[in-house]
């Protein structure tokens, strides 16, 4: 069991070190500069997304989640952020197209920068990581299906956030996110 811990920690590890920091730091600075943001992905690229949207509200962003209930619609001045490995997404591409209509920001995070979807988004982050399509530019991986993308997304959406709040002089000091936490649990 320690050697496959060992195995994915250090996967992940290199996808990280792998990421150009420019389009990290142009992902921080459009959720700096936007008036709401919007997250949509689908299956566990959208449960990636959805503990990405409660971490930007923990850091006191205005943020939706498409699909919930309370999402107002998206306009001009908002970003939405798009989560697909594979860049190809039917109802990532619907939204994305949708928010454009809007004339929203959309900025996608994937690991496929040649998709129709990087062609859509005017910003791209780039996770080269594996995807359940093992593509032979992909790295290898121990892992199922596209294990290593989500969680090379999950860590590397935190650390985009934490350059958010400090970036931005947000009030976000661990008591002011504890206190933006959920106190009906």
């Amino acid at each position: 069991m320690k050697s496959i811990i060992e195995t994915v920690a250090d996967e992940v590890s290199t996808v990280l070190s792998n990421i150009d920091e420019k389009e990290a730091l142009h992902l921080s600075e459009r959720v700096n500069a936007a008036n709401r943001i919007f997250v949509y992905g689908e299956g566990r690229s959208g449960l990636m997304g959805k503990a990405f949207a409660m971490r930007l509200m923990h850091g006191g962003f205005t943020v939706y989640v498409i699909g919930e209930t309370i999402t107002p619609s998206i306009e001009k001045g908002d970003l939405l952020i798009a989560i697909s490995g594979s860049g190809s997404t039917g109802a990532v591409m619907q939204f994305v197209s949708k928010a454009k209509e809007a004339d929203a920001e959309v900025f996608l995070v994937t690991t496929n920068k040649e998709s129709k979807l990087a062609e859509l988004c005017s910003g791209v982050l780039i996770v080269p990581a594996a995807t359940k399509y093992r593509r032979e530019s992909e790295p290898p991986t121990i892992q199922p299906l596209g294990n290593q993308f989500d969680q090379s997304v999950h860590l590397l959406l935190d650390a985009i956030i934490i350059h958010s709040i400090q970036k931005d002089g947000q009030t976000s000091s661990h008591e002011n996110m504890k206190n933006r936490h959920a106190n009906l649990e």
